[in-house]
C-alpha cells in the first residue's frame, strides 16, 4: 500500500543525495534546524577518513506534551521514514540503523514496518536494524541522550558535548536526524528538487508538519506548505480570533503577541524574523481570558522537573527560575523580575545539553511578550485573570490521548515508591539533596525541606542510592499502594488532512 501511494524509490549516491538535500534546503525538523546536506557530508568524510562504517539513527523521540507530529508520522507512514533512512544508509555504506522512539504505539508501528521489509537486528543481516525505546522525558530526545541509550547507557546527556557526525553510536560517525526529516528526503528523492520546490516558499520549499493545541476548539496535527499565514492555521484549529499570544516552537520556543500573529507566516525564517520560532513545530495560542504568566509558570515548573539532575545550572537553576516567575505573580515586585532575568541569564550555555538554554529562552520570551501583564503583576495587584491550564502537560505519568494507540502509561510519572526522612536520625549532611535533587532541597538550616515525597519513576535508582549512602541512615523507601488514577489533558488529536503528497497519508 505504501508503494501504491508513493511509488518506487531508486537508490542514490552519497553526493547525489547531498546535492538533493542542498537543492531543497532541507533542514532538521526536530528543532535545531541544522542543514541536512552538511551533516551528510560531515559523516561521509569522517567515515572515509577513519575507515569505519557509519551509523544511521532516526530520532522519533517526542517527549514534549505539546508535540505530536512525529508520533502521527510514525504511526501513519513509518515506511516513508524508513525510505529516507535506508537511502542514507545505502549512500553512506552504513550497516546499522536504529530508530529511537518513546511511545508504545510508535514502537509497535516501527517494529512492524521493519518486519514487513524483512529487516532485523540479526548478526548475519546486511543491515542491522532495530528500534530503541526510551522513557518519555524532555532530555531523552536530545541527540546525545539517544546515542548514549543506544550504546547501553541511560537516556540522559553524557555531560560533554561531542559531535555525533564524528563520534556517535559505538564511537562511529553517526548521521542522526528527526523522523520528519527522513520522510521529507524520501519525498524529494521520488519527485525531484524541481517538483518539490513547486510547493511552499522559494527559499524554504516543501511542507512542514505542525502540532496545534492550547486554546483551540480542534487540536490537530496538520501538514501545510511553507508560506501559509499563521493566522490561517490557527483559524483551522478554531483558535480565538484575537489570541492573547501564541507560543511557537513548543516549550523550548518563543511567544509572539496578537499583533505579530497577523504578520507571521509558517516558515523558519519568517517566525525568526518576528521573534518566534518554528522549533519542533508546536503552535499553542492562548485566549484573552487566562493569565499568560500563570500559564507560563506551569510550563516552567514542568521544565524544571524534566532536568536530568546532572548539571547545577539546570537542576538548581531551572527550579530557581520557576520560583522567580512565581514570585513575580505573587507580587514580588521589580526585585523578583530582576532576579528571574539574572537566573535565566546564568543557566544559558552552561549545561550538558540544550535543555537549560531552551527553558531560559522560553522564560525570557514570556517576560518580553506580555509586558502589560508583567507590569500589572510587578507594579500592581496582578492581572486579575485565572490560570486555565490550556497548555498541555504530562500529569500522573500518563501519555496524552488522541493519538493512535490511545493513552498509555509511561516512565516519566511518579512511581509507587515514597521516600521518607527519619528526623530522629537526620543530621543535616545534605548528601540526599546532592544525589536526589528531584526530591530533596535543603532549607536555610541545612536540613531537607520535606519529610516524605513521591519518587519520580526515572529517579528510582537514585533514590535507592540516596538511602544507601545516607551517613545517618535517616532515609527509607516504602511502597505506596494507593491507586493512581489517570488525569485527562487537553492534548492534540489527529487531523484527517488531505495533502496530495502528505507525509502523514
Amino acid at each position: 500500500m505504501h508503494l501504491k501511494v508513493h511509488g518506487p524509490l531508486e537508490p542514490m549516491g552519497g553526493e547525489q543525495l547531498a546535492k538533493l538535500s542542498e537543492a531543497i534546503n532541507l533542514k532538521g525538523r526536530g528543532g535545531a534546524g541544522f542543514p541536512f546536506h552538511k551533516k551528510l557530508r560531515s559523516v561521509a568524510e569522517s567515515a572515509i577518513k577513519r575507515g569505519v562504517r557509519p551509523v544511521v539513527v532516526v530520532n522519533g523521540s517526542e517527549d514534549e506534551p505539546a508535540c505530536r507530529k512525529d508520533t502521527v508520522l510514525i504511526n501513519r507512514a513509518p515506511h516513508l521514514i524508513l525510505d529516507g533512512a535506508l537511502l542514507v544508509a545505502e549512500a553512506l555504506g552504513a550497516r546499522t540503523l536504529v530508530v529511537g522512539v518513546t511511545r508504545e504505539s510508535t514502537q509497535r508501528s516501527m517494529e512492524a514496518a521493519l518486519a514487513e521489509r524483512g529487516l532485523s537486528n540479526g548478526r548475519r543481516s546486511a543491515l542491522r536494524a532495530r528500534v530503541q525505546r526510551n522513557p518519555v522525558r524532555m532530555v531523552t530526545g536530545a541527540a546525545a541522550s539517544l546515542i548514549r541509550s543506544i550504546d547501553g547507557g541511560p537516556a540522559i546527556p553524557p555531560g560533554r558535548k561531542v559531535s555525533a557526525s564524528q563520534t556517535g553510536v559505538g564511537g562511529a560517525p553517526t548521521l542522526l536526524s528527526n523522523a520528519e526529516t527522513f520522510a521529507q528526503l524520501a519525498i524529494a528523492a521520488r519527485i525531484g528538487p524541481e517538483r518539490y520546490g513547486n510547493t511552499g516558499l522559494y527559499d524554504e520549499p516543501g511542507t512542514v508538519m505542525l502540532t496545534v493545541s492550547g486554546a483551540v476548539a480542534r487540536p490537530m496535527v496538520i501538514e501545510v506548505p511553507t508560506g501559509v499565514p499563521l493566522r490561517y492555521v490557527l483559524q483551522l484549529a478554531g483558535a480565538p480570533p484575537v489570541p492573547q499570544g501564541v507560543l511557537t516552537g513548543g516549550y523550548h520556543g518563543k511567544w509572539i503577541d496578537a499583533a505579530t500573529v497577523n504578520e507571521a507566516i509558517v516558515s523558519r525564517n519568517s517566525l525568526d524574523a518576528v521573534g518566534g520560532s518554528l522549533g519542533a513545530g508546536a503552535i499553542l495560542p492562548i485566549s484573552q481570558d487566562t493569565c499568560p504568566l500563570g500559564e507560563s509558570l506551569r510550563v516552567a515548573q514542568w521544565l524544571a522537573e524534566e532536568s536530568a539532575g546532572q548539571c547545577g545550572p539546570c537542576y538548581l537553576g531551572l527550579p530557581a527560575a520557576a520560583r522567580g516567575m512565581e514570585d513575580i505573580i505573587n507580587g514580588g515586585g521589580p526585585a523578583a523580575l530582576e532576579a528571574l532575568k539574572q537566573v535565566a541569564k546564568n543557566v544559558k550555555r552552561r549545561g550538558a545539553c540544550s535543555h537549560p538554554d531552551g527553558s531560559a529562552m522560553f522564560l525570557e520570551s514570556t517576560i518580553k511578550a506580555f509586558t502589560d501583564d508583567l507590569a500589572a503583576h510587578v507594579l500592581g495587584n496582578g492581572c486579575g485573570r485565572p490560570v486555565e491550564g490550556v497548555l498541555p502537560l504530562f500529569e500522573g505519568g500518563k501519555t496524552p490521548t488522541g493519538i493512535p494507540g490511545g493513552s498509555e502509561a509511561e516512565e516519566n510519572g511518579p512511581s509507587r515508591q515514597k521516600i521518607y526522612v527519619d528526623w530522629t536520625l537526620c543530621r543535616g549532611h545534605g548528601l540526599c539533596a546532592d544525589i536526589l535533587p528531584e526530591v530533596f532541597e535543603l532549607g536555610a538550616d541545612g536540613f531537607p525541606t520535606v519529610a516524605q515525597a513521591q519518587v519520580p519513576r526515572y529517579a528510582e535508582a537514585k533514590a535507592l542510592r540516596a538511602v544507601r549512602r545516607c551517613p545517618a541512615l535517616a532515609l527509607r523507601i516504602e511502597e505506596d499502594t494507593r491507586s493512581q488514577g489517570a488525569t485527562r489533558n487537553n492534548l492534540p488529536v489527529l487531523s484527517q488532512g488531505r495533502g496530495r503528497r502528505a507525509l502523514g497519508r
